[in-house]
């Protein structure tokens, strides 16, 4: 079976380029580069709409917020310790350059959007910030435009500690102190689970954490510390649903882990006079502990007491984080960063070090696929976001199938009877429209990945 190819290589940055995100529900993609440039690229001409420098330094990442602002954060050993929303809404290109970092001949820079936000954050470790809606109901992404987002980014003065911003208020809400010397945050996550409001962070020593706001308080519990990677945590990704989250580190190893809201409860070990106990462990997202009355259901009574089989207390219960990963497994291959979850949860992406940009499942961990083309490391990547609607709905149904196929090799999008989306070509056959609009409409529903380089070169792969 030949090699899958670029749909379309975008050169414009004239430095590597360390994020890329979809934005506009896919009608633009953002992309930020060891300059402080940010490109925003319309995907139906391959062309740029936008074209200004955001910071003076390296853009560590890039976000959508709603249909109208894009958040941008510079690492910097400077003075641009800086997270900014920017108000660019489609009217507002018109006032900004289109001309790339590589074509730009005069040393007066181009013109920028509007600043909404300004944040002085700390940036010195490399980590890149997280964000989520402020919904505690859930349900919502940062592409729905709500008012108030929450911001994740390392504490100023320690930076294995995190500090919480909610936006636009810019006030401080939450600082997290994992404990424990784990060295530097180097990945962040946030979100609602349940009502509950989520941490997740990757550290220096390769252990990945979730911390538990607990409810109706500003006291934060560790509800899962797994040490799986023996390298740095170079990035991580929550899966759509809330159900684990995936890293990867400078080291071969890929891994899943859960996102439980609480803590496990454990058995203490019974004493040589004692009957042998086992230890137990509550259901980690279970609202309640059903109720008993003796022997071993006392565990469940909410006494905090260990009952012995004839009825004698000999301890207390304990609570611990769990600890085990659902899954890991050995790539063979060090240095995977950049890690992107696809918005339907079904396979995740990676960029290598070694220029390739990997395609994994994420049910198995297993990949799919290897996408070759730079000839230099790669930094970013990034998937288009799922937006099923209509007749599309049937198709993806029977992924969730196909993709047990997929597993055993590589299947392209040509590949009618195991693609595990149907071709957006299919769908223009029902619905007539212009060239124009034939253009915009294949833009936001091909289903991208885009992989940014340190040659400054971008790729657009539609392979799924």
């Amino acid at each position: 079976m030949a090699e899958p190819t670029p749909v379309n290589i975008l050169r414009g940055h004239k430095s590597q380029i360390h994020a890329a995100a979809f934005v506009r529900h896919n009608d633009r993609l953002a992309t930020g580069d060891a300059d402080g440039y940010v490109m925003l690229w319309d995907l139906a001409i391959m062309r740029p709409r936008a074209v200004w420098r955001a910071h003076e330094n390296a853009i560590l990442s890039i976000k959508g917020w709603g249909s109208d602002k894009i958040i941008t954060f510079s690492f910097s050993h400077g003075r641009d310790h800086r997270l900014i929303v920017w108000q660019l809404r489609s009217e507002d290109e018109a006032n900004l350059k289109e001309t790339s970092p590589l074509e730009q001949s005069s040393e007066v820079p181009p013109p920028q959007p509007w600043m909404l936000h300004v944040l002085e954050v700390n940036t010195m470790n490399f980590c890149a910030f997280a964000a989520c809606p402020n919904i505690p109901t859930g349900g919502s992404t940062m592409s729905d435009g709500s008012s108030s987002i929450l911001v994740a980014v390392p504490n100023t003065l320690l930076a294995e500690s995190i500090d919480i911003f909610e936006l636009p208020s810019q006030k401080r809400i939450h600082t997290v102190k994992p404990g424990g010397k784990h060295g530097m945050a180097m990945t962040l996550a946030i979100l609602y689970k349940e009502k509950h409001l989520i941490l997740i962070a990757g550290f220096e020593n390769g252990m990945c954490s979730v911390f538990a706001l607990k409810d109706n308080a500003h006291e934060w519990i560790t509800t899962y510390r797994g040490q799986a990677h023996s390298q740095p945590v170079l990035s991580l990704d929550v899966n759509p649903s809330g159900e684990y989250f995936i890293s990867s580190s400078a080291d071969a190893l890929i891994a899943k882990h859960p996102i439980p809201t609480k803590q496990q409860t454990t058995i203490p070990k019974p004493t040589n006079s004692q009957p042998h106990q086992e230890t137990a462990a509550l259901n980690p997202n279970a609202s309640a502990p059903p109720k008993a009355t003796g022997g071993i259901g006392a565990l469940f009574s909410g006494s905090g007491e260990t009952v012995s089989k004839n009825g004698s207390v000999i301890g207390q219960l304990g609570s611990k984080a769990w600890e085990d990963p659902i899954k890991v497994v050995n790539t063979k291959h060090a240095g995977q960063q950049n890690l992107s979850i696809r918005s339907d949860g079904r396979i995740f992406a990676t960029a290598g070090w070694d220029s390739k940009i990997r395609i994994y499942a994420t049910k198995s961990l297993k990949e799919l696929a290897v996408l070759k083309w730079h000839q230099v490391g790669v930094y970013a990547v990034a998937f288009a976001h799922i937006e099923a609607s209509g007749d599309e709905k049937s198709t993806q149904k029977l992924a969730t199938e196909k993709v047990l196929k997929l597993e055993g090799g590589l299947q392209t999008r040509g590949d009618a009877s195991n693609s595990l989306v149907r071709p957006a070509g299919d769908l223009l056959e029902k619905q007539p429209m212009s060239v124009k609009d034939k253009r915009i409409h294949l833009a936001k529903h091909t289903h991208w990945v885009a992989a940014g380089a340190k040659d400054g070169k971008l790729s657009l792969w539609d392979i799924y």
